[in-house]
């Protein structure tokens, strides 16, 4: 005798509940293996990069403002001139022909909501040429939803853009290609950072920013030279990961300086 179908679906929806239950375990399992394996060997403290980088070369400094997380606050980095920040300075510098003055807000450890803190820090008066956005690998790692991380952005983006600043953001990094971290929880940060860094890439088109698919630019990379790329916690980049990922980054952040110099000298603003 068959079953009545409701008792079979009964059955299907408690079989379906143990097997997501099965699933959670085994993915909290995982988590807690790449945390012991990644550790944190690099403390939680970046180096201080911020000052006047080619100070030697002609013209008013281009004001460059470094947000986000770990990643662009530089960690893992061995001197300052190897941090996101001041590789970025540095390449700004020599394109523009002129110095750059860096700042850096990002802060170890922060996720997309923690971006409007960073913000409420800087001088009220202060307004950037340039701004670069680096966020989103801790949203995936802290199961942030995707539309919470991406309307704190837009919001950063936003105040940023008020101030008259051009904004550039790295989109999240693909966290596949983290060994640390076993699979199949590695497939599916994968998969998560892939989707979050879509909806970032469209939310700062829609906001006026330059967006940078950093999974496309420099994934393949880490993915391939592991102990090149990264750091010795095989989780943040080595000096060599973040020139890399500069070098992404920094055809975008000239295109916007050119615009902020452009829109300032027929404002009559520096």
């Amino acid at each position: 005798m068959s079953r009545p179908p409701f008792v079979a679906v009964a059955a299907v929806g408690v079989a379906t509940a143990v097997a997501a239950a099965g699933v959670r375990v085994v993915l909290t399992r995982q988590a807690a293996i790449a945390r012991r394996r990644i550790g944190k060997p690099l403390g939680e403290e970046s180096i201080d990069a911020d000052r006047v980088w080619r100070r030697s070369l002609d013209g008013m400094p281009i004001d460059l403002l470094v947000l986000g997380d770990s990643l662009a606050a530089g960690l893992g980095a061995e001197r300052r001139k190897e941090t996101l920040g001041g590789r970025l300075a540095k390449g700004l510098a020599r394109r523009m022909r002129r110095p750059v003055h860096l700042r850096t807000a990002a802060v170890v450890g922060s996720e997309s909501p923690d971006l409007a803190a960073q913000l409420d820090a800087l001088p009220e008066d202060y307004a950037p040429h340039v701004a670069v956005i680096v966020v989103g690998g801790n949203d995936v790692t802290h199961r942030i939803p995707v539309a919470v991380s991406t309307q704190h952005l837009r919001e950063a983006v936003r105040r940023l853009r008020a101030r008259g600043t051009e904004v550039v953001v790295g989109t999240c990094p693909d966290l596949g290609t983290l060994r640390p971290v076993p699979q199949p929880l590695r497939r599916l940060m994968s998969s998560m950072s892939r989707r979050l860094a879509r909806v970032q890439a469209e939310t700062a088109r829609a906001e006026g920013a330059h967006p940078v698919d950093l999974r496309r630019a420099v994934g393949p990379m880490f993915f391939d030279d592991p102990e090149a790329m990264f750091s010795l916690d095989r989780f943040h980049p080595s000096p060599l990961g973040y020139r890399r990922t500069a070098e992404a980054l920094l055809p975008a952040a000239c295109r916007a300086a050119e615009t902020a110099l452009s829109s300032r000298r027929q404002t009559g603003q520096h």
